[in-house]
């Protein structure tokens, strides 16, 4: 018999200075039985880095049939495509030429700066391309903050990200690898 996902549900509220976004979400997300709580929170980060009113979770966590995290337009074209981990440079490509725009949270300790080496050159040349690098102790700090309810306060300014749930806090900076070219 197949586990199956549990189900987490979030409440956040965020205060994004830097883009100006303030807005309270309601989300539910699967957490599939071979995804870690590291990994939900990361999905989750990307969601508060990112948030607007049509930004959503894919259906399908396996990622290789299209973003897990996504905006899409009125139109039906991809704004925003949303990857985790080290992922390889076909699917970078296959984003690249599908969406306006894409990020990557990149996570993994060692494996990371590894990752990076390799594909930093093939990766200059997409131009819609963001590629951020998450450190294992703000992973691990975020996993302490979930619970199946989780109500979150989440603040961004000048980069640097705050989240607590009225109890622990987690201080935050992702490292951009790569900017777009604007």
């Amino acid at each position: 018999m197949a586990l199956k996902a549990q189900v987490i549900k979030a409440e956040l509220q965020i205060a994004d200075m830097d883009r100006h976004h303030y807005q309270n979400y309601a989300l539910r997300l699967a957490q599939h039985p071979s995804e870690t709580d590291e990994r939900l929170m990361i999905r989750l980060l990307a969601f508060i880095l990112n948030a607007t009113d049509n930004l959503e979770f894919s259906r399908d966590l396996s990622g290789e049939g299209g973003a897990e995290l996504s905006r899409v337009n009125l139109e039906g074209g991809i704004d925003l495509w949303v990857m985790f981990g080290t992922p390889d440079e076909k699917w970078i490509r296959k984003a690249s030429q599908q969406a306006k725009q894409v990020k990557i949270y990149a996570y993994g300790g060692r494996s990371v700066p590894v990752w990076w080496q390799q594909n930093s050159t093939a990766l200059q040349r997409y131009t819609n391309l963001e590629v951020w690098q998450l450190s294992d102790e703000s992973v691990s700090a975020m996993a302490e903050l979930l619970n199946r309810s989780v109500n979150l306060q989440c603040t961004i300014n000048e980069g640097q990200v705050w989240i607590t749930d009225g109890t622990k806090n987690v201080a935050l900076e992702p490292q951009c690898l790569k900017g777009t070219e604007a």
